[in-house]
Formats: structure tokens, sequence, C-alpha cells
């Protein structure tokens, strides 16, 4: 039941992309309430994903999630129902704080309720729901569409989530374990807002600010952003001096490999750019429709459901090395391909080789992603993996805003104004290099974060071996 609270938030994210021709189209939306389509619900869950786990370690996992996933149920029927632009990105924007409270409570709960021995085969699965939500969206959806089921057009693609809500709420209430932190206590109101407002400085500009081609506001809310944040660490500081119980911990933030380990994850989940600029390229440069762009995608997918699935495996051979492991794959899999579309710029390549290096970067996927957020919240409490699963997540969207604003920026910059079949040749290459690049740093620092653990395992007194 829980796995569903990481399918659903990615899968609704990327399912509006191929649907957004028939929004314009039947609700007469402008490309700029397209833009905010996508954008309110990103945003919104982004800003949102560590209240979300924090108020699971306060109130119980169980409880929000319930909650989380009964409003996701709901929005997704305003979405569905929406007579205007206005109400549907409305609609979305609800969507996404629903998502924020759903989606954390799965890995916090994984944390909480799972042996030690169990946990990376749970770790697995969550991995496998969070990838096969982003390749089923592109066929998914463009399968709703085409097949116009009942006259819906569009709205099928949210109207889908109603019947998979109430299954959830049927079989969860007597299912679903319940967990929270040991120490409940009253939310911290103030370190919601300071953090919100300090995520919504960063968020916001990234995923609008190449759309708007970077005016003034988004680079005044860029540099706003470390003051809001310097001020949010003050208030949490001074929030813990006084016997609260703080938003996010800032004696546990300090732990030992735990920033080595979310600066891994924000090198890392930038590989979200791979869906946008590949879908550009297959779309635009070479022609393809909507659901057979999402067909070429299909060998990530499975190398992504594969890969979670062996990781216990992987794990018993490789130890804590296992990210880094599958962060080296993704780069050969970026160089591959890479290659091969500059060796036939503007035409399709070789489909066993194209399957080959879509499938490998899906399959190094799954087996970086789940060991790299357990090497994160493996370093939380049980009081505080809430908290910790929510940061990961919201370390995550950030990862995935930055990797389209800069990668997808370097894409459009190196296609031109004017863009041809060749530029774009050009452009997915330069883009897949940079992905390449990134993702290099993030299999650095996932040796950084596993040395981190492997002597805390050893000295766990003082985390680290005595001078």
């Amino acid at each position: 039941m829980l796995l569903v609270g990481a399918f659903l938030p990615p899968l609704d994210f990327f399912i509006v992309n191929v649907a957004l021709p028939s929004m314009q189209a039947g609700l007469g939306t402008s490309a700029a309430e397209l833009q905010m389509v996508i954008s309110g619900y990103a945003g919104a869950y982004a800003v949102f994903l560590i209240t979300g786990g924090r108020l699971g370690d306060i109130f119980g996992r169980r409880k929000i999630f319930l909650l989380g996933i009964a409003g996701f149920g709901l929005t997704s029927l305003i979405c569905g129902l929406a007579t205007s632009p206005d109400m549907l990105i409305a609609g979305r924007v609800l969507q996404g704080l629903s998502a924020a409270a759903m989606a954390p409570q799965g890995l916090a709960s994984i944390h909480a309720l799972f042996p030690e021995h169990e946990r990376s085969r749970a770790l697995g699965f969550y991995a496998a729901a969070v990838g096969l939500a982003a390749v089923v969206a592109q066929a998914l959806g463009g399968a709703l569409i085409s097949a116009d089921l009942f006259h819906l057009g569009w709205r099928i693609i949210f109207l889908i989530n109603l019947p998979v809500v109430a299954a959830v709420l049927i079989g969860g209430l007597p299912l679903l374990p319940d967990a929270r932190g040991d120490r409940p206590a009253p939310v911290d109101l103030v370190g919601v807002l300071l953090c919100a407002l300090t995520l919504g400085l960063l968020i916001v500009p990234l995923v609008e600010g190449r759309e708007m081609g970077w005016p003034g506001w988004a680079w005044a809310m860029l540099a706003a952003c470390p003051a809001a944040g310097f001020g949010f660490l003050r208030h949490e500081m001074a929030y813990a001096r006084r016997g609260g119980v703080p938003l996010v911990s800032v004696d546990l933030v300090r732990t030992p490999g735990l920033m080595s380990g979310l600066g891994g994850v924000l090198f890392f989940y930038v590989i979200s750019a791979f869906f946008l600029v590949f879908s550009v390229y297959l779309q635009s440069a070479l022609g393809l429709g909507s659901l057979e762009t999402g067909l070429v995608f299909l060998p990530f997918g499975i190398g992504f459901f594969i890969g979670p699935l062996t990781t216990p495996l992987a794990i018993r051979v490789f130890g804590r090395w296992v990210a880094c492991m599958g962060m080296v794959l993704e780069v050969v899999a970026c160089v591959l391909l890479a290659a091969l579309v500059a060796d036939a710029p503007g035409q399709m390549p070789s489909h066993l080789p194209l399957i080959v290096a879509i499938g490998l970067l899906g399959f190094g996927q799954g087996w970086a992603l789940p060991t790299l957020v357990r090497s994160v919240i493996d370093r939380a409490p049980a009081s505080g993996s809430g908290m910790i699963a929510g940061i990961t997540n919201s370390a995550l969207q950030i990862s995935a805003a930055l990797g389209v604003a800069i990668f997808g920026g370097v894409f459009f910059t190196v296609a031109g104004p004017s863009p041809d079949p060749r530029s774009m040749a050009t452009a997915l290459v330069a883009a897949m290099l940079g992905l390449a690049a990134s993702l290099t740093v993030a299999a650095i620092l996932s040796i950084v974060a596993a040395r981190a653990a492997i002597r805390m395992a050893a000295y766990p007194a003082a985390g680290a071996p005595p001078a």
C-alpha cells in the first residue's frame, strides 16, 4: 500500500507532459498557463515534502498517509472536472500538497518498520515504484488519450487515479501499520513557513525561469534564497534551545556522511532531465508521436524495475559501493547514447545499441537510487525518519528541477532559436555528456558517504576513528 505513495506522485508529474496539447485545445489555455499546470504541482510538492515527513513523525505515518492519499484523490477529481485553466491550476497545486503529505510516509515507514536485513529489499521495491512511474507515465498517458475512453480526452489521466485511491483507502485502513516518532510535539509553524519560503525561493525560479527567459524576478528570488535559508537555520537552532522539536534537527543533519549523501542525491537525480531532452529530440527531431516516444523509454523502465530487485544480491557481493557502481553504469550509458546520436545525427540510432544504452541507464538508476537513499535515511533514528525522508524526497525534487533548468537550458541553448535535426542532435549530445559529468560527481560523493558509514560502523560511539 505504501508503494502507491511512491508511485502516484511522479506518475502524475510526468503523465501531464503528453496531455498538454489536448488541454490547450480543450480549455483554451495559454502557454504560460500550461507551464503552471506542471510547475504548480512540482513546486507545491517539493516545497512541502519536509513538512509532510515531519507531520508523519508527530501525528503518525498511517494517519498522514491516508489523509494525503484521500486529498490526492479529491484533487485528482477537481483536475479531471476542471472547466477553466484557473480551476485546473488550483487543483494541481492542491494535488502537489497532497502528494507532499503522502510520499514521505512510505520511505520513513521502511526505515522505522523493517529490520536492517530486510530494508534493502523494501527500498528496492520503493525505488522500482518510483522509476516505473516515470516511464509508465509516458506510455500510459499517450495510450489513454489516444483511446479517448468515454470521450473524456485529457481528463482521464486524472480520473484514472480515483479507483486506485479508493482501493488503497479501503485496503489501507485495516492493513497499514502505524509508526511515529517517539517525541510527539507541536508543529514548528514558523519553521514550516521559513522552510517553505526558502525552498520556494529556490524551486519556483528553477521551474519557471527557463520557460520565461530568466526574468529579473527569478534572479532576485535565487539571490534571496541563501538569506531565507540562514534565517530558517537560526530559527531551528533557537527553537531547539528552547526545548521545542524543530522541523529540521540541526544536530541530526550534522551526522557524519549525511551531507555528502544528500549532496550525492542532488547531483544524482538531475538524470530526470533525460526524459525532457530525449523526448523533445525524439518528437521534434525524429518526428515520433507521443505513444512511440513512450515505447522508446520502455527499456529504461525494464532496467529500472530489474535493478532494484537485484540490489540485495549486489549488496552481498559489492557491499556499500553499489550506489557508486550503479552511477558508473549510468555514466557509461549516457556516453554510449551520446555516441549513438553523434554517429547518426537526426536519425534513429540502431535499435539494439539504443535499447542497451537506455536499458543500462535504467538498470544503473535502479541500483543507485535505493542504495543512495538508504545511505541517507539509515543515519536517522526512528524518531527522525520522517524528517530525513522528507529532506531526501525534497533533495530529489530539487535535483530534478536543477537538472531540467541546467541541462534543459544547455539543450535548448545549443539547439538554437531555429533548431533543425542536426543541431538538436548536437544539443542532445551536450546534455547527455553534462549529465554524465554530474553523475560522476554524485558517484564520488556516494563514496565519501560510504566511507563515513564504514567509520561509524567501526567506531559507533564516536562516529569516527580516534585520533
